[in-house]
């Protein structure tokens, strides 16, 4: 009786935390919206982007790809440096600074307390030198005001170089927590970058309102890296990815159902798997399922890096619908989706029934995000948008 009244304590706890933070999303886009239409704002599309950076930099000349010099400032928590070092290489030279070995960010007391103010210190000597070494063409950031502060990147701007900020998380932590009266994510620091590229599209009234020039493009994935595997297909459904919200309740559903799922990933029993065995269990799999939404947040989705790795894997791709896919991928034809989880089980069924309308959609998901979704494309477009790309 007690273990049932706990769980299900806990479990109102989470859909109360859900409908608390899914109405501070609504109440933050809702303020944006309105200081936007104040304001007389407009999203710039891509030709306005050029014509802002090309009168910002006026003698920026565009050099040929894998000329560049680079300089490129994020941690690698997990696949930055298998995805996007590789991806930045294929522009130029690379000089890539993670400050984690020593100033760890995740002891966060500590950090807040005094080892920002040092790391952030450390950062503008080390970009400030190695400017001066060899002249960059480009600074390339993944940032948020939890990592850097206001003084950092007006110091950082100072040095006249071209500054892009990746960052990917905007649904949720655009602002995050307030640290010292200051946000943990992008809305104090925006307006210093020369372009935020975010993957959240709902995010791009935020950081007009923030004074800031922001460019709406999803993740990518590495064909370097995420490609099909030869071999037989010998597991029915698998995920991988950390085990929290409403994925635990999905997978044991489908396993009573007499579906059963591989889960791999921190939280569940497998653990999670390295790089190369994971893009393996993508082939093995006749389908890999997707969950779009956000930690700890009712309703409330966003383009994911699994969105473009599985497919791009040669992996049939089954994932939560929601209007951002249709921007990215022909849904039914390329990817599949499902809204509940009756459709899911439908959709199951159906696929493990006829395998060959599963490879034409696995086919089709390949293609596409061969042909259009890799982490080369969208930094060729971000660099040729900054003027530094010929």
């Amino acid at each position: 009786m007690y273990g049932m009244a706990d769980s299900s304590t806990a479990s109102y706890r989470r859909q109360f935390r859900a409908w608390r933070n899914t109405r501070r999303l609504q109440g933050e886009l809702k303020s944006a919206a309105a200081r936007f239409a104040v304001g007389g704002l407009s999203i710039p599309g891509d030709d306005d982007i050029r014509s802002i950076l090309s009168r910002r930099f006026p003698d920026s000349q565009p050099r040929p790809q894998g000329t560049l010099n680079i300089i490129a400032i994020y941690h690698h928590y997990n696949w930055e440096n298998e995805s996007l070092l590789p991806s930045l290489e294929k522009f130029g030279t690379v000089r890539h600074y993670d400050w984690f070995a020593e100033f760890n960010h995740q002891q966060e007391r500590a950090w807040h307390d005094r080892v920002k103010a040092d790391m952030n210190r450390a950062l503008v000597a080390l970009v400030e030198r190695w400017h001066k070494e060899a002249a960059a063409d480009v600074i390339f950031t993944y940032f948020s005001g939890a990592l850097v502060t206001m003084e950092t990147m007006a110091r950082i701007k100072s040095f006249g170089v071209p500054t892009v900020n990746l960052s990917l998380n905007d649904k949720e932590n655009f602002v995050g927590k307030i640290k010292n009266g200051l946000a943990t994510g992008m809305r104090d620091i925006c307006c210093y970058f020369d372009l935020c590229w975010t993957s959240t599209e709902d995010a791009l009234k935020k950081y007009r309102v923030a004074g800031a020039l922001p460019l709406y493009l999803p993740e990518g994935a590495n064909p370097d890296i995420h490609q099909p595997y030869a071999g037989e297909r010998t597991i029915d459904v698998s995920f991988v990815g950390q085990k929290y919200g409403n994925r635990t309740e999905i997978i044991e559903g489908l396993q009573r159902a007499g579906i059963p799922v591989a889960a791999f990933g921190y939280g569940w029993p497998n653990g999670p798997l390295a790089t190369k065995e994971m893009v393996r269990l993508y082939s093995k799999s006749h389908i890999n399922l997707g969950f779009g939404g956000v930690s700890g947040h009712s309703q409330t989705y966003c383009l994911k890096g699994r969105d473009f790795e599985v497919p791009m894997s040669g992996g049939l791709y089954l994932t939560e619908h929601h209007e951002e896919l249709a921007k990215v991928y022909q849904v039914g034809r390329e990817i599949m989706t499902y809204r509940n989880f009756a459709e899911l089980m439908d959709n199951i069924r159906y696929l493990l029934a006829n395998p060959q309308k599963a490879e034409e959609i696995r086919q089709n998901g390949f293609q596409r995000a061969r042909s259009e979704h890799s982490w080369e494309m969208r930094l060729g477009k971000i660099f040729k948008l900054m003027g530094v790309l010929a």
